[in-house]
């Protein structure tokens, strides 16, 4: 598995567009084949700083989320409310909980 937290600091005036882009991202993205968690996170005591948990079932499927065309159109429409360059760590998975039915896991 592999599994990346993107942390994104959003500037204050752009949250709404920001939102709006990373909704639909994330829409494009738990539809991919191998993606098993994409996750939209927002911090309660900042509402500037995001995470983005994307978990694939491997680096292969993460190489293809970043060539697929709703994360380009989000890379771009994001741009300009970033307050400085988003960061992506990669992360091991140790213990998971169920995957959804619709992402491999059980039913």
């Amino acid at each position: 598995m592999h599994v990346v937290l993107v942390h994104v600091h959003v500037k204050a005036g752009r949250l709404d567009e920001f939102v709006a882009a990373t909704v639909a991202n994330h829409e494009g993205s738990i539809r991919e084949p191998g993606n098993l968690r994409f996750d939209v996170l927002r911090s309660p005591d900042d509402p500037t700083r995001f995470i983005l948990y994307e978990a694939y079932v491997d680096a292969a499927a993460a190489a293809s989320h970043k060539e697929s065309a709703h994360y380009f159109a989000w890379r771009e429409a994001v741009a300009d409310s970033l307050e400085e360059p988003r960061v992506g760590v990669p992360w091991e998975a140790i213990a998971l909980g169920p995957m959804p039915a619709e992402a491999g896991g059980p039913t």
